[in-house]
């Protein structure tokens, strides 16, 4: 049931000096999989193995002492949620029952690029169904294939979602990173909730090709870790223009993101502190509190507060938006994957419909019936309501905040500490609260990190930093700098429930 808590730099030098190898690696990642997301506290974090991991990495072996390492994720086993495609072994479903069978013809480009760079693709993680695009009362990280998974640091609280299964991994040690995919918050909650790193992209930085969409301008794949320098070295792997994604024309040069791993890095840098979303649970506010001041103690020079005034305007155009582009563009990913059993949306709600009993014990599939019935007179408005969520995220958002007030990034609390999993209710209640920090940068498409930063009863919170299009330099820096200051993360406990809140 133990396997090493190593960092991706820890394991290359293992590796290079022959004290591990990737075979053994993994076989000790599959050993604690079996013991405690199979067995055990039964996480149910890993929805599909990888029968060929062991192969690959022996192969990976067998390289490195031969012509040397690709790169930092040489012979590195890696978690990917289970709606990018992998062309191997394994299927793609979106934790669907739907989608059994559905072997990708293709890599997506991340994968490619990761396997290019010499990870072990170890398995799929499991994930909130549909990347929670199927109900408003869904229940996060519960899929009708992969079952209920489980936050690891009070088994009775919530993974979040959807890239449930990623952020659980990564904090039980599952992995040594993985791949999650955001289109609002799907990254930035459960890696907070987990108690790790996680970060949201720019769209455009990162391929969207190859992955289950929900919607175009929002959706992204990003890197999830117990560090921040861990997910700079997978950023780095994962960032390359497509040629079948015409956004990623819009990347600057290519950055080496290690080389903003730096303990001085908040030193100088103007950070804005935005009170609209320290609305949620008092103590996990009053925990947030103190790292105001540990930034300033760090360099930073404070402006607190900053406003959105626009915030609770962008909730309904982007429900617009996500509604139109779900429908056009989950029935091109069916069209272009073969083996996918439904041809089409309509097909997948008929399915559901006719096993209901595997498929819909919990909630409904109100949201997929809803972008079913969109038709060509609804693009206008689509249209109109993109144009809104621009203007209200990016324009009267994040750009006239570090405009106005000269900054380099906001924070925020990242999201609630983990609540009860309710198989009744879904996450619905809670999530129909206050705004979270990580909706504005996702409608505007723009990149987030979360970091850990303390506890309420055992249970993580995370502090974000988000700021302008394509600075995941920044965003990284500051992030690491803060890291490094605080060791805020914890390996969890596995406990049955969270402890009191002390008051």
């Amino acid at each position: 049931m133990t396997a090493p808590d190593y960092q991706i730099s820890e394991v290359q030098q293992l590796f290079d000096r022959g004290d591990l190898s990737s075979v053994e690696l993994c076989r000790a990642y599959l050993d604690r999989i079996n013991a405690i997301d199979r067995a055990g506290p039964t996480l149910r974090s890993v929805i599909e193995i990888n029968p060929e991991a062991i192969q690959i990495a022996e192969t990976l072996d067998e390289e490195r002492r031969r012509d040397g390492p690709r790169s930092d994720l040489h012979g590195v086993p890696i978690l990917i949620k289970d709606n990018i495609d992998t062309a191997d072994a394994m299927m793609t479903t979106a934790g669907s029952l739907a989608l059994e069978g559905n072997i990708a013809p293709r890599d997506a480009h991340a994968v490619g690029r990761l396997r290019r760079a010499g990870a072990v693709l170890l398995g799929k993680a499991n994930l909130s169904e549909w990347a929670y695009y199927r109900s408003s009362n869904g229940v996060s990280g519960w899929s009708s294939r992969g079952g209920q998974a489980l936050n690891p640091h009070a088994l009775d609280r919530t993974p979040a979602g959807s890239s449930s299964g990623s952020g659980v991994a990564v904090a039980a040690n599952l992995c040594v990173a993985a791949i999650g995919t955001e289109t609002d918050g799907s990254i930035i909650a459960p890696s907070s909730m987990n108690g790790i790193v996680g970060l949201k992209p720019t769209i455009g930085l990162v391929s969207r090709s190859g992955i289950v969409p929900i919607a175009w301008s929002q959706d992204t794949a990003g890197p999830m870790a117990r560090t921040v320098s861990d997910v700079a070295s997978v950023l780095n792997a994962l960032v390359g223009p497509d040629p079948s994604d015409p956004v990623t024309r819009d990347q600057t040069d290519a950055v080496d993101y290690r080389t903003y791993l730096r303990e001085d890095g908040l030193k100088g840098a103007r950070i804005g502190v935005s009170r609209d979303f320290f609305r949620h649970l008092p103590q996990a506010d009053a925990a947030i509190v103190p790292m105001i001041d540990r930034l300033s103690d760090l360099g930073a020079v404070i402006v607190d507060p900053v406003a959105f005034p626009t915030l609770g305007n962008i909730w309904a155009p982007e429900r617009i938006v996500l509604r139109y582009e779900f429908k056009i563009g989950l029935d091109r990913y069916l069209a272009e994957h073969p083996l996918a059993k439904p041809n089409s949306l309509a097909d997948v709600i008929q399915f559901n419909l006719d096993n209901a009993d595997r498929t819909m014990p919990l909630f409904g599939q109100e949201l997929l019936e809803v972008s079913e019935a969109i038709t060509e007179e609804d693009e206008a408005d689509y249209r109109a309501a993109r144009a809104e969520c621009i203007r209200l995220a990016r324009e009267e958002g994040i750009d006239r905040v570090l405009g106005e007030h000269g900054l380099d990034a906001i924070i925020a609390p990242s999201s609630d500490p983990a609540w009860l999993i309710d198989p009744v209710l879904g996450d619905g209640p809670v999530l129909r609260g206050p705004p979270r920090s990580y909706h504005i940068s996702a409608v505007a498409g723009y990149p987030h990190i979360t970091v850990p930063a303390g506890y309420v009863g055992g249970l993580p919170i995370g502090l974000s930093f988000f700021g302008a299009a394509f600075r995941e330099d920044k965003l990284i820096q500051f992030a690491y700098a803060f890291e490094q200051a605080t060791q805020a993360r914890r390996p969890p406990a596995f406990l049955p429930t969270a402890r009191p809140i002390e008051t």
